[in-house]
């Protein structure tokens, strides 16, 4: 069983909703940034930085939400969450995740303005994402009509879709966002919300309390 350090409502939603996704076996353990002098004492020697999410596997700490991913989604191919077969589309999906930590993540730190036009892009890349190529017919979901470019990368979910919904679920909460301004991430939004394991994720973390930055 993992053990997942996790902040509800933060970054560690991706993983949180991962872990549900692949049906992983763990134990939770809340962070709450109000709060830090009561982090477990082992938190810090897991991350000295005091970031969340840290899985523990078999003892050994991971971190960070990308790389995190890519473990549960390599270790759980059964879920589909990578495409199988096809390099160039699991580029994309790297792609995608190095866009979402390097450009979106850090936006509103510059502004309103610079994170509504960073999410313009995010909104734009995923309109402009083909559909198709080598091997990506076998990635293609059950639930998923042929010719769909509802999710990142070639018209099928993956990891890069957890990644950009909780990032689109924040700026959506505390900033607002137009569905006329975005109506490719607003539509993402919408289909992940239907998902269970986001409603599942978003059940818990809700219970727990959300504590985040304003």
């Amino acid at each position: 069983m993992y053990i997942f350090y996790h902040a509800p409502g933060s970054s560690s939603m991706a993983v949180h909703i991962a872990l549900h996704e692949v049906g992983a076996a763990f134990e939770g353990r809340a962070i709450r940034f109000a709060q830090r002098d009561q982090d477990p004492p082992e938190f810090r020697a897991l991350n000295p930085e005091g970031k969340v999410p840290i899985l523990v596997i078999d003892g050994r700490p991971l971190t960070e939400v990308a790389a995190i991913l890519y473990y549960l989604a390599r270790r759980y191919r059964e879920a589909n969450l990578l495409p199988s077969g096809d390099i160039e589309a699991e580029a994309q999906v790297i792609s995608w995740m190095s866009f979402i930590a390097s450009s979106l993540h850090p936006a509103r730190r510059q502004g309103v303005d610079h994170a509504r036009a960073m999410y313009r892009l995010a909104d734009q890349r995923l309109a402009d994402q083909p559909l198709g190529g080598q091997g990506s017919s076998d990635h293609r979901r059950s639930d998923q009509p042929s010719g769909d470019r509802g999710w990142a990368v070639r018209g099928a979910y993956s990891i890069a879709d957890i990644h950009l919904f909780r990032l689109f679920w924040r700026f959506r909460g505390s900033l607002g966002a137009d569905p006329a301004m975005f109506p490719n991430l607003s539509a993402h939004y919408d289909r992940m919300m239907g998902r269970p394991a986001v409603r599942k994720t978003l059940e818990a973390e809700s219970a727990l309390g959300y504590d985040l930055p304003a």
